[in-house]
């Protein structure tokens, strides 16, 4: 048997370090066994995949070594590797399901929906829906048929007590109630698979023979396993591995930590550190060096290995690795050129300077002047974003606005950053010049800079939206509570 594993990111938003750490162990088991691992893009929900976020996923792959053997760039003989290119291929498998009674077509209304699981609320059950909830009279389902009525097909699960045993390479055995398995969509109203049959048609006709993801599908792996056994087809080995974990032991988010990978890349931390901090994350050489290359850990690799306590993704800590390879595996003329390739280079002054040169009257007014766009931390000081009470509140809102504003923002030329800044602006009725008062400062650390559009241009998306979060958290942050007011504020503006 040929070893053959897969990461399946969605193109939805900045690469996530998650990513790449599912990337690697996926990518380090199949070579170790001389397999293959492939690259497949999850862009079924097509509202929020972009072919932005897409290229951004092979670049933050590519910069951290972790090439692929097939994919959507480079073709491969079980393509195509896009979600969205296979879409007949679902749809057929999904009907396939509902002729041999594996599965049914709901006509069920979003309100109904919700009626349904309160009243199962309400009589102190589990809101996870079954067939017997959800199936319609067939005089019903022939009148909303008629109608043109939209619907989905949903896929039979067992009704009543019972458990579902699936076994996982690093945990056993693990048992699943069956009442907590809902009757989940297979097949959505547009056409479009979801992550369930997608995953399994997918993972079946690539013949892939291994699962590495996530303990967070945990939950989902009766689905998959009942879907296998409809299809009749034998289920790949799973291997859930333990979430990345903040400091505090939440789950890793974007709120505590920065989560984009080119957002360490823009910061200049080097590619081989970053790896090997990732695989750090819950395992370890069986010499226990903590400083190994790629190809080391590739040659290590035993998934036995890994631990099942959350693994601690901890900056502090990977900047002090990031120092490691800088003192012991550079040469001078390497750090230069790392130095160079990163910012120091004639791409970023053409930038810089059509800004700088109207105010500088020697050369090194730039140093100062400049410093903040190719800084990784800025120092920031609440009272720089005003008094205390209303006005910090204020302060905040507009911060937080911006950053939602920002984080939905695929183009990030400097035209198209001022134009939704201008819109932000326009509907929250503020001049420019208030919304971008505090944006000076939380880019800068400064009250002066270049103008907010050229700082965002050069700083880029993830410097961008990490020093607008960091400037929230100093200000006092946002609460549980505030963040559903705020979102509430936001939504209204119609953007």
């Amino acid at each position: 048997m040929t070893v053959r594993t897969r990461v399946a990111p969605s193109p939805t938003g900045d690469p996530h370090v998650g990513t790449a750490y599912m990337a690697l162990f996926n990518r380090c088991f199949a070579h170790a066994h001389g397999g293959q691992f492939v690259l497949r893009i999850e862009d079924t929900d097509q509202a929020r995949s972009t072919p932005e976020a897409e290229a951004k996923i092979f670049e933050s792959l590519r910069w951290l070594g972790l090439d692929w053997d097939e994919g959507p760039d480079i073709g491969g003989p079980m393509g195509p590797y896009r979600q969205s290119e296979r879409a007949d291929i679902y749809s057929g498998y999904a009907w396939q399901l509902v002729e041999a009674g594996h599965a049914f077509v709901c006509y069920r209304t979003p309100d109904e929906l919700n009626a349904l699981r309160e009243a199962r609320r309400e009589a102190g059950q589990s809101t996870a829906l079954k067939p017997t909830d959800l199936i319609l009279p067939e005089d019903e389902q022939a009148v909303r048929k008629a109608a043109g009525d939209d619907y989905v097909i949903r896929m039979m699960v067992p009704e009543g007590e019972g458990v579902c045993a699936v076994e996982d390479m690093l945990r056993g055995t693990i048992e699943l109630d069956w009442g907590m398995v809902d009757a989940q969509i297979l097949l959505k109203s547009d056409g479009l698979p979801t992550y369930h049959l997608a995953n399994v048609v997918d993972d079946h006709l690539m013949e892939i023979t291994h699962v590495i993801r996530g303990e967070e599908w945990i939950n989902s792996a009766p689905k998959h396993q009942l879907l296998y056994e409809y299809f009749g087809w034998e289920m790949p080995v799973l291997c859930h591995l333990p979430l990345l974990r903040n400091p505090d032991k939440s789950k890793l988010s974007k709120r505590k930590n920065p989560t984009s990978v080119l957002y360490y890349q823009r910061m200049g931390f080097l590619p081989e550190a970053v790896v090997n901090y990732l695989g750090r994350m819950g395992w370890s050489m069986p010499d226990e060096a903590e400083k190994f290359t790629l190809e080391e850990m590739q040659a290590a690799f035993d998934i036995s290995r890994v631990s099942l306590g959350g693994p601690v993704f901890d900056v502090e800590k990977l900047k002090w690795l990031n120092g490691l390879w800088i003192r012991e595996s550079l040469s001078l003329d390497d750090l230069a050129r790392r130095l160079r390739d990163w910012a120091l280079n004639r791409e970023m002054l053409d930038r810089i300077l059509p800004h700088a040169q109207g105010r500088i009257e020697v050369l090194s007014d730039l140093i100062p002047q400049a410093a903040y766009l190719v800084s990784g931390d800025i120092t920031l000081d609440a009272a720089s974003f005003g008094r205390e009470g209303e006005e910090r509140e204020q302060t905040v809102m507009q911060l937080q606005f911006v950053l939602w504003c920002l984080e939905r923002q695929q183009d990030w030329s400097r035209d198209a950053l001022f134009a939704a800044l201008k819109a932000l602006a326009d509907a929250m009725a503020l001049k420019p010049k208030a919304l971008f008062a505090p944006l000076f400062v939380a880019l800068s650390g400064d009250k002066v800079a270049y103008s907010i559009p050229d700082s965002m241009a050069i700083l880029g998306p993830d410097l961008t939206r990490a020093r607008l979060r960091r400037a929230i958290e100093v200000c006092g942050g946002v609460s549980k509570k505030a963040v559903k007011r705020l979102e509430k504020e936001f939504a209204a503006l119609n953007l």
